[in-house]
């Protein structure tokens, strides 16, 4: 009998044992990006609020009337969005972290719940994410109403398995051209989800996966040829011109 009851505890042991090694192995946060959500410069012109559930708005100074709400990439600290995010805030959009259990988006898609009744000066939101985060933004936007508050969707090194092809929303997808993460086969084939004639396209010149956040270099990815910096500067003029601030 013990035989029997000791092989399954051990196989139970080691599948709890090797989960809570891959949530523990993770891509943490840059110093830079931390030190924003920390000690914010008085000079930004960005207040930084955090709510009890962890999610972290960067709010302009000036009357905000878009508003960006992030999904980080998988095994991501979400912190290391700081730099993108608060650069977007410094041009006068809104925009909310949104943490996840685990680093994972995929355990909750739908951790953007109540945020946008939490600013009701807003009149245009977005739903935006990274690698998976933007894949789960994708399928949050799916299952809202048609008509409600979202106007559309932004991909960073994404893309949306679910068909959103027939809807009202805007599309804009961004990737660098030196991305080795990004399934490009996979992106190719999921691209007729978005909306055919609301659909943007960004390429980065020199750009990778990694730099849209800010947590070092990532396993598989290609080597940048542009600064982080810059792949933040180009990403920010490519959403600033896409919801027209």
């Amino acid at each position: 009998m013990k035989k029997y009851i000791v092989v399954p505890l051990a196989a139970v042991f080691l599948l709890v044992a090797g989960v809570f090694i891959y949530i523990g192995n993770y891509y943490h946060a840059g110093e830079a990006a931390m030190a924003l959500i920390e000690t914010p410069s008085a000079e930004s012109g960005v207040a930084i609020h955090m709510d009890e559930e962890g999610r972290t708005a960067f709010v302009p100074e000036v009357q905000a009337e878009t508003g960006i709400i992030f999904y980080p990439g998988g095994k991501v600290q979400a912190e290391s969005y700081a730099p993108l995010l608060m650069s977007l805030a410094e041009q006068g959009i809104l925009t909310v972290l949104v943490p996840m259990p685990a680093n994972l988006a995929v355990l909750d898609a739908d951790a953007a719940d109540g945020i946008t009744a939490g600013y009701g000066e807003i009149e245009d939101w977005y739903m935006a994410g990274h690698s998976l985060g933007g894949s789960m933004a994708a399928s949050y936007l799916a299952d809202q109403e048609e008509g409600g508050v979202f106007d559309g969707l932004i991909l960073l090194a994404s893309y949306s398995t679910a068909d959103l092809s027939e809807t009202p929303y805007e599309a804009l997808t961004i990737y660098g051209d030196q991305d080795g993460v990004l399934d490009m086969k996979k992106y190719e084939e999921n691209y007729d989800n978005l909306p055919a004639a609301m659909t943007e396209e960004v390429i980065i010149k020199g750009g990778n996966h990694a730099q849209f956040g800010d947590y070092g270099v990532q396993k598989g990815d290609g080597e940048a040829e542009i600064s982080s910096e810059e792949q933040i500067k180009a990403t920010v003029d490519a959403v600033i011109e896409f919801v027209g601030e």
